[in-house]
């Protein structure tokens, strides 16, 4: 059997595919088709399975990471929304926290909410904060509302109550006379897409998941109907922002759950190769061709957070925590009113893309800067599949940068460089150093498509003791994908506080999060693998706002001892003080529903082969101040355990790998580079 991994990017969509039984791996890489991405999937697929003579009937396992629902809430191409609400709450998503996005800069403005004022309805229904009903919704009133937003133009209604996460007996009533009166909408309530406490986070997450629903669910029909005209007769999966994989159905109910897909499969993939080659603390770097994407794994596991702003609206989601800066490939170059050389945070995208790609690209990007210094072939990229012409990119920079500052072709390409991997560096810091972290303790696993080609100088310039490269970088993201299991997240506010009397409320709790996920793994994950229930507490001191979340091994009678305890070493390691004698409140129940995928095992590489014979070629190359002549190797024919010098030039098919004249690399058996400076 088959099984195939995808991430569509802005710029590339990759493929990763496997055979189970023989562990062959193959790679593959196509542009993206940012108007319709299922289009760029099924194409990459069917040219991946032909060239690999793979008939699409073995197939059996297709997943992917998209950013479709986040592009949408981005570029504003959601649907007309609607929320009804509890009376009096109709602001919620104006007021938000009443914090400004930049306290000292003035021309930023809060994020306009989703939904216009006048599509905010307001419903005579109250509940209490135990979930008891106060005041019973008046389905005739609300019938008249309904039809007033239908006729408004809105494709998608949001119900948002007050307390809703007690009792979601009034939005479940809502959503059916929604249902009846106005079938063709698209209908989400707060209780279904986030059970917890704090409207505002709630509602925005709540509004998102409809303001995104009709398109996704139209991209997913499409996705479904093209794999199936390829000849592939299972349903796809699709990667979340927590780690996991859901069935295309529970996507289609839960989009909002799709935010950090794509990144979020590189991280899962990251942490999973590197408890295979013994790397523990691990900054993840993933760069593309719009955005650079960095997170923290520290003793194997990923980081995690509860919510983010996605365009500067709050998602209240378990994900995995990731810091995204607009730094990429595609990046463009330019001038500022200043007179100063700026790179990002605009990018060329897929389309027209950099110069040198020759799509119509007009302005000059880091892409370019890198094709004008022999770092990047100057050629051809993708194995020679996609053609570049130099001399478009010297001639731009030249008349964009170089001319107008006074400075020559190399100095402006290679100040593009230093600028990029300036902003590159302080993303880094801002998941490590921040919070405490000695970066020299850490390795930097580099990936996305010009992760490798950036490494190099980030890693000097952070002070990182080491550089891991895997085996085709720029499709990681796909193969993480095949390495993440089927998972869903259920939660249920608490508001508890943590003792002998109370603990039996909490374990209820987890027994009624625990049935809803066996229901999902019942109706969902595929058939004959293990499953598992994980379970978290988020808890506080009493007093406080804010949480940290606590895994458990289990919840029943006797686990509170255990959770006591770890709570105490959590609050002292992230906060440097524990108050042994200190009230503990329980904020929320979490689970994770897990269905535990068969990934296979990673074999070793057949050993043997010479540098020698892994030469291409050699090439000039700017480092520093001057022209290299440079060796370049096919990342293919290096052999394993044999070190060798800078500089040098790594090529495969999805990455460019940079090793400086200060660093020394060698491959390990299962093909992935290590890079550390010269001692």
């Amino acid at each position: 059997m088959y099984r195939i991994g995808v991430d569509v990017g802005g710029t590339f969509t990759d493929f990763v595919m496997v055979n189970t039984k023989g562990s062959s791996v193959a790679f593959y890489k196509v542009p993206s088709t940012p108007d319709d991405p299922s289009r760029a999937i099924a194409s990459g697929i069917v040219e991946m399975l032909e060239l690999n003579q793979v008939d699409p009937f073995d197939v059996g396992y297709v997943g992917h990471g998209t950013t479709v629902a986040t592009n949408m809430v981005i570029e504003g191409r959601g649907v007309p929304t609607g929320l009804l609400t509890t009376k009096g709450f109709r602001d919620v998503l104006a007021i938000g926290r009443q914090t400004r996005p930049s306290l000292y800069d003035w021309s930023v403005k809060k994020t306009e909410p989703l939904v216009e004022r006048y599509r905010r309805l307001e419903v005579d229904e109250r509940l209490d904060k135990s979930g008891a009903t106060v005041t019973e919704p008046d389905l005739a009133a609300i019938e008249e509302l309904i039809v007033q937003l239908r006729d408004s133009g809105v494709k998608a209604i949001a119900v948002g109550f007050l307390h809703a996460y007690r009792n979601s007996a009034h939005e479940k009533a809502v959503r059916d006379l929604i249902k009846r009166v106005a079938p063709e909408l698209y209908v989400s309530i707060s209780s279904e897409v986030v059970a917890e406490f704090r409207e505002f986070e709630r509602f925005s997450t709540t509004v998102l998941n409809a303001y995104v629903g009709p398109r996704t669910q139209n991209y997913l029909h499409q996705l479904r109907q093209r794999i199936k005209d390829a000849g592939i007769s299972i349903e796809p999966l699709t990667f979340h922002s927590n780690g996991g994989l859901l069935p295309v159905q529970t996507v289609e109910e839960l989009p909002v759950l799709t935010c950090l897909s794509g990144p979020a499969a590189g991280v899962i993939g990251a942490a999973r190769i590197g408890a295979e080659i013994g790397e523990s603390e691990i900054i993840t770097f993933d760069v593309g061709g719009t955005s650079t994407d960095v997170s923290l794994i520290t003793g194997g596991k990923p980081q995690f957070t509860s919510s983010r702003l996605v365009a500067g609206h709050p998602v209240r989601m378990p994900m995995v925590d990731i810091h995204v800066i607009g730094a990429g490939g595609g990046s463009i170059a330019r001038i500022d009113d200043a007179g100063a050389l700026k790179v990002g945070p605009v990018s060329a995208g897929a389309v027209p893309g950099p110069i040198s790609y020759m799509r119509g690209g007009a302005e000059v990007t880091l892409t370019d800067a890198n094709i004008v210094l022999g770092r990047l072939n100057p050629v051809a990229l993708l194995e020679g599949r996609m053609k570049v012409d130099r001399y478009l990119a010297e001639k731009a920079i030249q008349e964009q940068i170089a001319t107008p500052l006074g400075i020559s072709v190399e100095e402006a390409a290679s100040g593009i460089i230093k600028i990029a991997t300036a902003n590159m560096s302080r993303a880094i810091r801002s998941v490590s150093t921040e919070h405490g972290h000695d970066l020299s303790n850490f390795t930097l696993y580099a990936f996305g498509g010009a992760g490798a080609l950036h490494a190099a100088e980030v890693a000097e310039e952070c002070g990182l003791k080491k550089i891991v490269v895997p085996q085709e970088p720029g499709t990681l993201c796909a193969r993480g994908v095949l390495l993440s299991d089927l998972s869903r997240d259920y939660v249920r506010t608490a508001l508890i506080l943590a003792n002998a009397d109370t603990w039996h409320q909490i374990v209820g709790l987890g027994q009624v999060l625990g049935e809803a996920g066996r229901c999902w793994l019942e109706a969902e994950a595929l058939p004959e693998v293990e499953q598992e229930l994980q379970f978290s507490l988020d808890a506080r001191y009493r007093g406080q706002s804010h949480y940290i979340p606590i895994g458990l091994d289990g919840l029943d009678g006797e686990a509170l001892d255990g959770f006591v305890q770890k709570f105490h070493r959590a609050h002292a390691e992230q906060f440097g003080y524990r108050l042994d004698d200190h009230e503990i409140e329980i904020v929320n129940v979490r689970l994770k529903a897990v269905c535990l995928v068969n990934k296979g095992k990673t074999t070793p590489r057949p050993e043997g082969g010479s540098l020698a014979k892994a030469e291409l070629e050699t090439r000039k190359v700017f480092f520093g101040k001057s022209w290299h002549e440079v060796p370049v190797y096919r990342r293919a024919f290096i052999p394993a355990g044999v070190p060798w010098g800078g500089p040098a030039i790594v090529e495969e098919m999805s990455g460019t790998t940079v090793i400086l004249p200060s660093q020394t690399a060698e491959a390990d058996a299962f093909g992935n580079i290590h890079i550390t400076p010269k001692r």
